[in-house]
């Protein structure tokens, strides 16, 4: 299982604000080339996103799905992949403070070979690529924060 915190320097609803939006799925999901709506509306349970991930000239499709929901504190996400299998993805939020939030990504392959191949090789590899998600989650985050106009 591959458990990694960040803390990101704004607060929990800055950060909801870039997860509920399916349209930036892209922007902080390591692997992903881009990504559209495909049911329901997100975040709520049950809506799904279709992503795409490049290999060289290929170009595979998988979808996720919010399993569970709870605005401003967790998300929890099912990734489907043919190639892999399926992954819970548990995204949870506590406040830090005043003006920070303590980000939580917790993954593990559930089904198919990823599943069954799994192994601590396997985690070191999602302990690498949830370091830099966290990473990009932040730096988007903090980046819309510092785009947005001042009160002054």
């Amino acid at each position: 299982m591959a458990v990694r915190p960040v803390l990101i320097e704004r607060p929990p609803p800055a950060v909801w604000a870039v997860l509920a939006d399916g349209d930036r799925y892209a922007d902080w999901v390591v692997g992903t080339a881009g990504s559209r709506p495909l049911t329901g509306t997100w975040p709520q349970v049950g809506s799904a996103l279709q992503y795409a991930v490049r290999i060289g000239p290929k170009v595979l499709h998988g979808r996720t799905v919010v399993r569970a929901c709870e605005p401003v504190r967790l998300l929890e996400l099912e990734a489907q992949s043919r190639l892999v299998g399926t992954a819970r993805i548990g995204i949870e939020l506590r406040p830090w403070g005043e003006e920070h939030t303590l980000v939580t990504i917790d993954e593990h392959p559930l089904t198919g070979p990823g599943g069954r191949l799994h192994n601590a090789l396997a985690d070191a590899l999602l302990h690498l690529r949830n370091r830099r998600m966290v990473q990009r989650l932040a730096h988007v985050v903090e980046s819309d924060a510092e785009a947005a106009p001042s009160d002054g």
